[in-house]
């Protein structure tokens, strides 16, 4: 079976143009038979060919479908089916249960004995499908991750080792931070965070017990509480991840580290600060590196009237563009799909990033690292030198960098970047502030865009509802008497009873016209901005907000909650 897999493999890779050389193959035969799932998994890690293609291949060679257990939707129904112990003993991982058949992901498809065992097990017909060995281990991980399950290994860690761990000493803790318990414990709650997409994860000290929040469509939700006792392990466990100080707890540090997942890594950023209670740890989750499966402008539901301006300026031959919004309203996303909607063989395109969150083909990519002084400022004064067309910024914190970015701009290049402010035209105005002469931001400036991350409506328990008179002449004028629906979610398993899951973003866009270079020049206000912009068009944040909640994708109360700022203008 391994021979005619290997064979038919071969012609698909000729077929496909895509090309290994001999001695890369051979040097991994050497270590895996040539027809088993390992040796494609190798080929694989050791980037001699991408995933997706290799494993599409890989199953087509075997005449069984390929499926990402990472990425698809994995039913909870499926995987109640089989336990997890045996699931990581037969290397299989249930996906979905559709009419009495269940489908299994497994590296080896055609392994009768497992296949019945697993229909023994689940009393159901079991369907096959093909993935790799680490995709599925690390799916098993991934979808049987639960509250139930971390606290469950919690209460033994308390049980066993919970009260020595106040009388440890510092160096007691460290080795208790690569204990397996310990380990056992952070990873479920990493992949927990994953599983339920979350964007940041808080462990919180109390002065009774530890708690741990996370933030999930753009709200904390606590999900755990345990014994105070143990939060000293986890933190040292994140430390020694990190690289950090482990015995210093006096001041705040900031590290990085990185897990496998499948073929792929998943990066987290995090912040450590002491207080009163002891340290708290927030970790930021960053995109998977390697995933390509991001979306693109045309399927972020953009708004027309913003989108196609957009698609203007991003094509424009020179000057500055930028991004604005509060931190994890997702800027660099739409940065992101804005440079693959321009990237070609014709188009020099490089990145200055803090961290790199997704790796692009046909980009040049860099990422600053503080620890040795290579700051935004230092690597885009060297790219300069590079002969770029376009340019990302990830964000300019500094006179330095905005003077640079500026510059460049103003010299040929296309330049795209991120900008804390509360709206677009506040963006305009915070360049001058950083220190920019208004002579120089005027003819530089193409144009802001600013976005939000509202909550999406849960599409399983959506439902219509008529709003009162009093919301809707908040909102409207002159909508006494209107009959026109708004959608809530109404809290279903799906989405944890919240109602919602996911989220879509809401936009605001400033042109920057002749008009308005001529404003900044003079020095002139936010309000005068404004209206000028108003003349070409712009629209403020709520306005899309609201559009969006009459589409039905999120709720009035989203858009207030992320838009208060706009109601009194």
């Amino acid at each position: 079976m391994g021979v005619i897999v290997e064979d038919k493999f071969l012609e698909l890779l000729q077929a496909n143009r895509i090309l290994i050389s001999p001695e890369d193959y051979e040097r991994v035969a050497v270590r895996h038979d040539r027809g088993s799932p390992e040796f494609l998994e190798a080929l694989v890690k050791e980037n001699l060919i991408e995933c997706s293609k290799a494993c599409k291949l890989w199953g087509d060679s075997l005449g069984i479908a390929y499926v990402d257990p990472l990425s698809s939707l994995v039913m909870p129904e499926a995987t109640e089916k089989i336990p997890q112990d045996i699931a990581k003993k037969t290397r299989s991982l249930p996906l979905y249960l559709v009419d009495s058949v269940l489908t299994v992901a497994m590296c080896n498809p055609f392994d009768v004995q497992t296949l019945r065992r697993l229909e023994g097990i689940a009393r159901l017909t079991v369907s096959p499908v093909f993935a790799l060995p680490c995709e599925i281990l690390d799916g098993i991980e991934l979808h049987y991750s639960s509250e139930v399950s971390i606290q469950e290994s919690i209460a033994g860690l308390e049980k066993t080792e919970g009260l020595l761990v106040s009388e440890l000493s510092p160096d007691d803790i460290a080795q208790m931070g690569e204990s397996q318990s310990v380990i056992k414990i952070f990873n479920s709650l990493l992949y927990l965070a994953i599983k339920e997409r979350t964007s940041d994860i808080h462990i919180e000290p109390e002065e009774e017990s530890t708690r741990i929040r996370l933030r999930i469509d753009g709200r904390l939700r606590e999900v755990l509480r345990f014994s105070r006792s143990i939060m000293k392990a986890l933190t040292v466990r994140t430390k020694i991840l990190c690289g950090v100080n482990v015995s210093d707890s006096r001041f705040p540090q900031d590290g990085r580290f990185s897990i496998s997942l499948g073929p792929n890594k998943v990066s987290f950023r995090v912040s450590f600060i002491p207080t009163i209670e002891g340290e708290k740890i927030v970790i930021r989750i960053l995109a998977a590196t390697g995933k390509k499966d991001f979306l693109s402008l045309d399927q972020m539901l953009i708004s027309q009237n913003v989108l196609k301006p957009f698609k203007r300026l991003i094509r424009s031959p020179n000057g500055i563009l930028f991004v604005t919004g509060p931190t994890g309203s997702g800027k660099t996303t739409t940065l992101y799909a804005a440079l693959q909607e321009i990237n070609g063989p014709d188009v020099n395109i490089s990145t200055i990033e803090d961290p790199v969150e997704v790796r692009l083909e046909g980009l040049v990519q860099s990422q600053v690292n503080n620890h040795i002084d290579l700051n935004f400022a230092r690597l885009l004064r060297s790219l300069l030198r590079q002969d770029p067309d376009v340019i990302l910024v990830g964000e300019i914190r500094d006179l330095e960098t905005a003077k640079i970015a500026t510059e460049a701009a103003l010299t040929g290049h296309l330049v795209f970047s991120t900008l804390h402010a509360n709206n677009a035209v506040q963006a305009i105005i915070r360049l001058v502030e950083i220190g920019i002469p208004a002579y120089m931001v005027a003819p530089s400036i193409l144009g802001v865009l600013a976005q939000r991350l509202a909550a999406r409506i849960c599409e399983k328990c959506k439902e219509s509802y008529l709003p009162s008179s009093e919301i809707l002449n908040r909102y409207f004028h002159d909508a006494e008497g209107s009959d026109v629906p708004f959608y809530q979610g109404r809290g279903c398993n799906d989405c944890r009873g919240t109602g919602y899951r996911g989220r879509v973003a809401f936009h605001e866009l400033v042109l920057v016209t002749e008009e308005i270079r001529s404003l900044i020049s003079d020095n002139a206000g936010l309000k005068s901005l404004s209206e000028a912009a108003r003349r070409v068009g712009y629209k403020p944040l709520r306005y899309d907000g609201l559009k969006k909640a009459l589409l039905g994708l999120t709720t009035i109360e989203e858009i207030e909650k992320l838009a208060a700022f706009e109601w009194a203008t």
